[in-house]
């Protein structure tokens, strides 16, 4: 295959690829106004989503209202979806870490929004919307790690779920604590918690609110590895240093290996089989294959 021709089967299958990544769950056949709850969200400042993007194409995104233990506001849940649209269209990026400022995660929604949009029509908007973006999140042709320090309740622990991997620092904690609120998670972290532990596990978690240990969290499969640090800096180095292990290489690989992945979870068999033969073309004869190649590497 020469050059060109590559070059466009490339560009034509990577278009296909994310507009399906960026399909929404919800739409107006559902019942979801999407600029009517970004209207009402905006009336509800506080904090901010940060990213920073590293030249190791490795993103940092940090939730940051540290006074009130980073629960999301209103404007907090528009930033995530712009944040997220970045990502999308970050082509060298190969890996993700969400972390909090203050040294701990999120405490999930911030109770004057909650209070304030208490109705169903307006509740069952910001679920959709919070779906919508968690699941492009998920979809993300990144590695993506949750470093959880502090706490990690309610939304919060919901977030980790969109991620690939969940990172703890000694004395940290995740905790599905919706029961005590009268609700059941609502941001896909029911449905995405079952595919991670199981659904008994899920049973015990969500019914019983329990709190999740790093050691517990080991013991589920919901958490990969402890950290040796607590201390922010320190933690965030480390996370940076475990997801590098995944993320050495070349983008395009990286990044196809993670859609593969995502069409495996996602897909019925055939349609997975399909996706990864197209994702196949595109690095087949691409740059890092034909200099492997050229190396002749030998696997030991």
């Amino acid at each position: 295959m020469t050059l060109a021709p590559w070059k466009n089967f490339l560009q034509i299958t990577m278009k296909r690829i994310l507009q399906q990544r960026r399909l929404s769950l919800y739409n107006g056949a559902h019942g979801y106004e999407e600029e009517l709850i970004k209207k009402k969200l905006q009336q509800f400042s506080g904090g901010s989503i940060n990213l920073s993007k590293e030249d190791n194409g490795i993103a940092i995104l940090t939730l940051n209202n540290p006074k009130l233990m980073n629960a999301f506001t209103g404007t907090m849940m528009l930033e995530l979806q712009e944040r997220v649209t970045e990502l999308e269209n970050w082509k060298d990026g190969k890996g993700l870490i969400i972390h909090g400022a203050g040294n701990t995660f999120c405490s999930g929604s911030d109770l004057n929004v909650v209070k304030q949009i208490s109705n169903s029509q307006d509740g069952m908007n910001m679920c959709m919307f919070m779906q919508n973006t968690l699941t492009r999140l998920m979809r993300l042709p990144l590695f993506s790690v949750a470093l959880v320090q502090g706490k990690a309740f309610g939304g919060g622990a919901e977030l980790t779920t969109a991620c690939d991997f969940r990172l703890m620092t000694p004395g940290s904690e995740i905790r599905f604590v919706h029961k005590h609120m009268g609700l059941v998670p609502g941001w896909g972290g029911g449905a995405r918690l079952v595919r991670i532990v199981g659904s008994g596990a899920a049973l015990q978690l969500l019914g019983g609110a329990a709190r999740v240990d790093p050691e517990r969290a080991l013991s589920l499969g919901l958490s990969e590895h402890t950290l040796p640090s607590s201390d922010e800096t320190s933690a965030l180095g480390e996370a940076r240093a475990w997801l590098s292990q995944y993320t050495d290489g070349p983008a395009t690989v990286i990044r196809a290996v993670k859609k593969v992945v995502t069409a495996g979870r996602e897909l019925p068999l055939e349609a997975a089989l399909r996706t990864e033969k197209d994702i196949f073309g595109t690095v087949w004869g691409g740059p890092a294959n034909l200099q492997a190649l050229v190396r002749r590497p030998k696997h030991k």
